[in-house]
């Protein structure tokens, strides 16, 4: 590959980079003004939490899923509406999927419907399995009623109304330096793998290398989705806007690929054995959810 055709790749990837920024930006500095409300409305929900759960969880801000651990670890929610948030947590992917305008962006408002109904459906699942918890839940609910616990954003910013942080860091600060982030991700990742194509010696081939690997691919997207970090979720709907992988495939790497919620239940010694639990029914049902889709060819 000659310096000439590198250029060409790294401004591709910057012009699509850019466009996932200006969508970022936006999307985030809109939920700013909502990021506390939707942690008080989850406290409140109880028949219909696993439902309005997968509703929340579906909003593409990563302090979402940090949210919902830290009400889990305090009862707040039950065990349902946790893997509920978690299966419909997309994360940074939405805005990398919609920044494709001349793409795949219309695929992004299947793979939202998707997730919420599966993620209400797996957290009802849940709940009626494990009902023990939501007596728990309901328990501590009515004790600590009228109480306000304080919740924090995946970067450790108060979420509720009133915190300490100043309007221009809350809402500009904050969406910026996420937008940033998935900006950064979204270029390396782009660059990357624009470069390793580059290198490929024919099409035919790599048709020949993911036909071959098309039916193990949803579980190569579960490993890449089980990665607690906002670049998988970015790399994964990169190789799927790409035409790398398939639509199936990426919905089951987003099923369990929940942000930093995961790593923050690890943290906890409560919840330590509550998190291998979580985390191996994401590898369940994002496998049962991506094979289910695999024959969509979009």
């Amino acid at each position: 590959m000659d310096l000439e055709t590198f250029g060409d790749i790294a401004l591709d990837s910057l012009l699509d980079s850019l466009k996932v920024l200006a969508f970022a930006f936006a999307i985030y500095f809109i939920l700013s003004f909502f990021e506390g409300k939707i942690a008080s409305l989850l406290e409140r929900k109880k028949k219909q939490a696993p439902l309005f759960g997968s509703l929340v969880g579906v909003v593409p801000q990563c302090g979402i899923s940090v949210v919902a651990g830290d009400l889990y670890t305090k009862d707040h929610i039950t065990l349902g509406t946790l893997v509920a948030i978690f299966i419909a947590c997309s994360d940074e992917a939405l805005p990398v999927m919609f920044g494709n305008f001349e793409g795949k962006w219309p695929m992004a408002f299947a793979l939202i419907g998707l997730k919420i109904v599966f993620g209400a459906f797996f957290g009802y699942m849940v709940d009626f399995i494990w009902r023990k918890k939501e007596h728990v839940v309901d328990e501590h609910l009515e004790h600590c009623e009228g109480n306000h616990d304080i919740h924090h954003g995946c970067c450790g910013h108060e979420v509720e109304d009133g915190g300490k942080e100043s309007p221009l860091h809350e809402h500009l600060v904050h969406p910026l330096l996420h937008s940033l982030k998935i900006f950064a991700y979204a270029f390396v990742i782009s660059l990357l793998f624009g470069t390793f194509f580059g290198w490929l010696e024919s099409v035919t081939d790599l048709q020949a290398f993911l036909t071959s690997s098309y039916w193990f691919s949803p579980l190569f997207a579960v490993l890449i989705g089980l990665i607690p970090n906002c670049a998988s979720s970015v790399l994964l709907a990169e190789l799927y806007v790409s035409g790398t992988l398939p639509f199936g495939a990426l919905l089951a790497g987003l099923a369990v690929n929940a942000g930093l919620g995961p790593l923050y239940l690890f943290k906890q010694k409560k919840t330590i054995k509550s998190a291998f639990v979580i985390e191996g029914l994401l590898i369940a049902f994002g496998l049962i959810m991506g094979y289910a889709f695999m024959w969509v060819n979009v």
